[in-house]
């Protein structure tokens, strides 16, 4: 299993730590932001492929912001893709 953190941008959480084993998605926790939003989106999101998490999460928005917490856990999955690749 391999261990990840992602510094987030533009979003009320600081960083994503979470875990890819076998091309799914493990562990993942917000440090910062909705902590009932985050928990949930942590606990929807465990033992789904990392594919699946990407194309269901990417471009949520919060508010008028361009991003949001589950949009930055894309970003952050599709940043370990493409190092992996």
């Amino acid at each position: 299993m391999m261990k990840y953190s992602y510094k987030t941008k533009g979003t009320c959480s600081r960083a994503i730590h979470f875990e890819i084993e076998d091309g799914k998605v493990h562990n993942v926790r917000f440090v910062g932001g909705c902590n009932g939003n985050t928990q949930g989106v942590s606990k929807l999101v465990e033992g789904l492929p990392v594919e699946e998490v990407i194309a269901k999460l990417e471009g949520i928005r919060c508010w008028i912001k361009k991003t949001s917490c589950p949009d930055q856990l894309a970003k952050a999955l599709k940043s370990v893709k493409v190092e992996e690749d």
